[in-house]
């Protein structure tokens, strides 16, 4: 089956893997979405349908040399989300990739989460 552009593919691994990723009270969905200059974050808790937390690059003050774009600015938005979720005393999440790849500034995001505290 061919798919007329990236996004159409990354649909269809996204609807796959939602079949299984589902965020709770509990344990909420840490979900990734890209963009060519931007990266955001959200927990989300799908039994209530409300997003608990989020963060992104479109809303923070970067630092020289990061931006949304490239893995320290993804690596930010990771610690955002992090801390924002141990303040409402969240420590345990489903990782959520969206139908990217983990690799990059997914990956990035990923692994500064779990050094704010996440576990996934």
């Amino acid at each position: 089956m061919r798919f007329n552009s990236k996004n159409e593919a990354r649909e269809r691994r996204k609807k796959h893997i939602r079949k299984v990723v589902v965020g709770t009270t509990e344990r909420p969905r840490l979900c990734v979405f890209r963009s060519v200059n931007h990266i955001y974050a959200q927990l989300i808790d799908d039994e209530t349908g409300r997003t608990l937390a989020s963060a992104s690059s479109l809303k923070m003050t970067m630092p020289e040399g990061a931006t949304g774009g490239n893995r320290e600015g993804a690596k930010l938005v990771g610690q955002a989300v992090a801390e924002m979720a141990v303040g409402k005393s969240i420590t345990q999440v489903v990782f959520d990739r969206n139908g990217y790849l983990y690799h990059g500034r997914v990956a990035a995001l990923a692994d500064a989460a779990r050094q704010g505290g996440l576990q996934f």
